[in-house]
């Protein structure tokens, strides 16, 4: 089982609407009863065109009765169809969408399909005039939006979904209070995915959460942390050491790390094993925000970052604070032995096991490593070393209740992140 059918019954005015519908499937599948799953959309209440007296009521009894592979969307808004269309779909795991509709609709439902899904998923679209049925014509009510109100509707929708879940943030006691923060857990969103459940804040074509819920995933850790999310300005993660000085230069195609000195401009970097790293100093009031996975740890973006406050805004490394959050510990991560023994000529002690095959390997070490060889001062630097402070240094993939990890949870990951802002007012310490 590859595809699923979805099909609009506002879209037919056959006398014989049950037939017809039996038609269509029939001549996409070959046969009338396979074992493709079919999904009929019907028209919310009140905007319903049953031609001939053909009621809901009948096409329910029709299709669903002794139909196991037949399922019904009949809901509030076609946004709550469509949705709950992509929950039954992500639980059978397909990525192979046909779409039944009239041409004057199908623009509004791409226009859903792109709101709610990624590139992960195909569709294909078969219109009133490709159908098997000469009986078959268009509704005499439009009942299609333009595609402003469409995403309107689907982001006010999402907005009203209850939250798995309450947002939890995790703070470095050693950050100084001129600067708002926070480590994102995986709890409080509504992401539905189990590897994506629930606050996961990042979309890819390469993932199941389509960049609208993500959006509202954002907005809502921002009501809860207390930013604008317009303000959020993400890393473009490449896996290097490139460092954007923000108000000093144009935004880089891609980059690991920002700085700047602006006030109210928020500033993350995701992370799921990968470490999120932020810098703050309370002397210049500059800050900055790193992504770094094991080979941007080789690379250098930690010090990289550093420096770029340095050079930017006149910062000093000994002034500067290193926080390192949620990320994967030495218990679970293991490379290559090759790449292993670059970690190793760091320090031996990041890797513990180097005679293994598959050596494990402390990220978060080295990293402390290269950033007091760069001037950061050992007691300026918050990871899993410190024990006389609240540790925001867990490892996310041993902590599946709390963290996302695409070590444990292969492709199909979520994403947390670090964040940083200065306030519009303050006064350093």
């Amino acid at each position: 089982m590859s595809e699923v059918f979805i099909i609009d019954i506002i879209h037919c005015r056959c006398p014989q609407h049950s037939s017809c519908v039996e038609r269509q499937i029939k001549s996409v599948t070959g046969r009338s009863d396979v074992g493709f799953q079919i999904y009929l959309l019907f028209q919310p209440h009140g905007q319903r065109c049953n031609a001939n007296g053909e009621n809901t009521v009948s096409l329910l009894e029709t299709f669903s009765s002794q139909k196991t592979n037949v399922h019904v969307l009949d809901y509030t808004t076609v946004t709550e169809s469509w949705y709950r269309f992509k929950l039954a779909v992500d639980q059978l795991d397909l990525r192979t969408v046909r779409v039944f509709t009239s041409k004057n609709r199908r623009q509004m439902f791409e226009a859903y399909h792109e709101q709610l899904f990624t590139e992960v998923y195909t569709f294909e679209y078969v219109t009133s005039n490709d159908l098997p049925c000469p009986g078959h014509m268009q509704c005499d009510s439009p009942f299609a939006p333009p595609v402003s109100e469409v995403r309107e509707e689907v982001r006010s929708f999402l907005q009203q979904l209850h939250a798995k879940g309450d947002i939890t943030i995790l703070r470095s006691t050693l950050i100084s209070d001129c600067f708002s923060h926070g480590f994102t857990t995986r709890t409080g969103g509504i992401s539905s995915i189990s590897t994506l459940s629930s606050l996961n804040l990042f979309s890819s074509s390469r993932r199941r959460d389509s960049r609208t819920l993500v959006a509202e995933n954002i907005r809502r850790l921002a009501q809860k942390a207390g930013f604008y999310p317009r303000l959020l300005h993400l890393v473009k993660v490449n896996h290097g050491s490139d460092v954007w000085v923000m108000g000093k230069e144009e935004e880089p195609q891609d980059y690991d790390g920002i700085v700047t000195n602006q006030r109210g401009v928020v500033i993350a970097a995701p992370g799921a094993d990968c470490m999120p790293l932020l810098f703050t100093d309370p002397v210049t009031r500059v800050i900055g925000v790193a992504h770094a996975g094991w080979k941007g740890t080789l690379m250098g973006v930690a010090m990289a970052t550093v420096n770029a406050m340095v050079m930017g805004f006149g910062s000093r490394a000994c002034d500067v604070t290193v926080v390192i959050g949620p990320s994967v510990g030495a218990c679970c991560f293991t490379l290559e032995r090759e790449q292993a023994a670059e970690f190793y000529s760091i320090h031996p002690d990041c890797v513990p096991d180097m005679a293994e095959t598959r050596p494990h390997v402390n990220i978060r070490l080295a990293t402390r490593i290269l950033l007091q060889r760069g001037g950061v001062l050992p007691e300026r630097i918050h990871d899993d070393t410190v024990t006389d402070r609240p540790s925001v240094t867990l490892c996310t993939s041993c902590h599946p209740e709390a963290f996302f990890s695409h070590v444990r949870d292969g492709l199909d990951f979520g994403t947390q992140m670090g964040f940083l802002w200065m306030d519009e007012t303050g006064t350093t310490d």
